[in-house]
């Protein structure tokens, strides 16, 4: 240990894929000191997840990698379920859903990775310690003792950190340690997964394609750079290991009019899908994020997005804890906010799932004529279309006030309030009058944006005595002016206006504490007035960029 070492990182994170490497930028961007321990040497090659959305692009933009990650990846791409004979039977079109960001994006995953890793070189806080295994851990009241050991190294030493982050994949080693439960089931089928490099274009080589031929399903997936993915269930009577060889591969591709003149074969893997889900994600001071948490079928490329969202909820709390903003039981609404959501999103997967591999031909003969018929039904056919039925960004309980003056619901029910939805992100004109997204125009942390005037308060001036600045969101065509945003399309505002909210308080991740309109009032801050002394006056970094 370095003497640096004596005083404890805030944060130890293990495991350096999407979701950690995630969680070491924001805590970077937040000022922690960081440790970050994985056991591989360097980027893992095979590619794993394929996709991700608008919200994880989001939360990327909020590192200020968004827009270089996205010149890596393939967005607005179809996506068609077709049958036995090729004939699409359903299309899906994701409406957008007000992130200013491509609603889909196909990904390399070691390219992405690449960029988050860069990312996390801007900030001398955090070391990096590739290579290094974190064998076990122990805690006290103050914190939590890793031993680790270095693979090029003889014997082990030990590092001490405020709290930890366990993002080390589905067989999660610290969940083991914890005797943390990981309930759920692994599916039957096992599939093969084949990376290509295209060499010669096709003319569907740019849409992903779910065949859902009961005689062998199959995924069929457009991925950047130059790659593409197929994906085949292995069948009763094949042969696994005969299954990934290359002339196995190679007839697989044949069947879907694939030749060698298309695609160089990078490599096949086989894998199993699953539905688990972690008993607790919290143990004191250990904290379970993405796959040690929680996995689920691939269906609608979720995986990856959900741990990345798990650290988005983790990261700004273990931050505000840290700084003694904000009491240690909040850490408690990590899994009370994360988990509904992911049980839902998991829901949806194994339902699309099942749409996929139905491998009873009378039942076929049944969906596919059924769901053509459905899509043309005015109503139901843009729900599917759309993919309204995609569980959307909102956290029934957890660290919200809700106003019972707000009664309008957003899309989820009635009687619901704008409390613990995440806000919609505008396009905006900044008071220095560029136009961007809004989240680069705001301040870091908490932020209060009304759109009543100044002279009805709401309890927006003791947000404001509590160092939390106070926004006023102007309509399109309106002035910008100190403290104001001019809402270019006046989405935001419609937003608002069909949440009967004129005010509403924005926690540090974008997703709204409380809210007031009509006759009510804001909730009182939850932290003293010295909690965000000079909040004001921190200029988000992202806008300077």
């Amino acid at each position: 240990m370095s003497a640096a070492e004596v005083r404890p990182f805030d944060v130890a994170v293990v495991g350096y894929g999407p979701v950690g490497v995630t969680a070491a930028n924001l805590l970077g961007e937040m000022g922690l000191r960081v440790l970050v321990l994985d056991r591989e040497p360097s980027v893992y090659e095979r590619a794993r997840a394929i996709s991700t959305d608008e919200e994880v692009i989001r939360i990327w933009q909020a590192i200020g990698l968004s827009e270089r990650l996205k010149a890596d990846m393939l967005s607005e791409k179809p996506i068609d379920f077709v049958d036995a004979d090729g004939q699409s039977f359903m299309s899906i079109v994701p409406t957008p859903r007000g992130n200013a960001h491509p609603t889909q994006l196909f990904i390399y995953q070691p390219a992405l990775e690449e960029v988050l890793r860069a990312g996390v070189g801007r900030y001398p806080n955090v070391a990096v310690r590739l290579g290094h295994e974190c064998l076990g851990l122990t805690q006290d009241a103050e914190g939590v003792d890793l031993t680790v050991r270095a693979r090029d190294g003889v014997g082990t030493y030990g590092v001490r950190a405020r709290y930890v982050i366990a993002a080390d994949g589905g067989s999660s080693p610290i969940r083991g340690q914890l005797g943390i439960g990981f309930e759920g089931r692994t599916y039957e089928d096992r599939w093969v997964v084949i990376d290509t490099k295209v060499k010669q274009e096709w003319p569907e080589v740019e849409r992903l394609r779910f065949h859902c031929d009961p005689q062998r399903p199959a995924v069929d997936c457009p991925t950047p750079l130059g790659h593409h993915r197929w994906e085949f269930p292995i069948l009763p009577g094949d042969d696994e290991a005969q299954l990934i060889t290359e002339p196995a591969v190679r007839r697989l591709l044949a069947d879907q009019g694939i030749g060698p003149e298309h695609v160089d074969i990078l490599r096949a893997v086989v894998y199993s899908h699953h539905v688990r889900l972690a008993d607790r994600w919290r143990v004191g001071r250990v904290f379970l994020a993405g796959d040690a948490a929680h996995v689920m079928p691939p269906w609608i490329g979720e995986g990856m997005a959900s741990g990345v969202r798990d650290v988005w909820n983790l990261c700004w709390k273990l931050d505000a804890v840290l700084r003694g903003e904000l009491p240690e039981t909040l850490l408690d609404s990590y899994q009370a906010e994360r988990q509904p959501h992911v049980r839902k999103v998991t829901r949806a997967a194994v339902n699309i799932g099942r749409l996929i591999t139905e491998r009873n031909r009378l039942v076929t003969t049944v969906r596919d004529p059924l769901m053509r018929a459905a899509m043309r039904v005015p109503g139901l056919g843009a729900f599917i279309r759309g993919a309204s039925w995609f569980p959307r960004s909102r956290y029934p309980d957890g660290f919200f006030v809700r106003s019972r003056s707000v009664l309008r619901t957003l899309g989820a029910g009635r009687g619901r309030t704008v409390g613990g939805w995440q806000v919609p992100q505008p396009w905006v004109l900044h008071p220095v009058g560029m136009r961007m997204r809004m989240d680069d125009a705001l301040p870091q942390g908490w932020v209060v944006l009304r759109t009543a005037p100044a002279g009805r308060d709401r309890g927006a001036e003791a947000w404001r005595l509590a160092g939390v600045p106070v926004i006023d969101v102007r309509s399109p065509g309106s002035r910008t002016g100190s403290g104001a945003i001019v809402d270019t399309d006046g989405s935001l505002l419609a937003w608002l206006a069909k949440g009967r909210a004129d005010v509403v308080v924005l926690r540090p991740d974008g997703f709204v504490y409380t809210s007031a309109g009509g006759r009510g009032h804001l909730a009182a801050p939850p932290f003293g007035a010295a909690a965000h002394a000079g909040a004001a006056q921190a200029v988000s970094a992202r806008a300077v960029a």
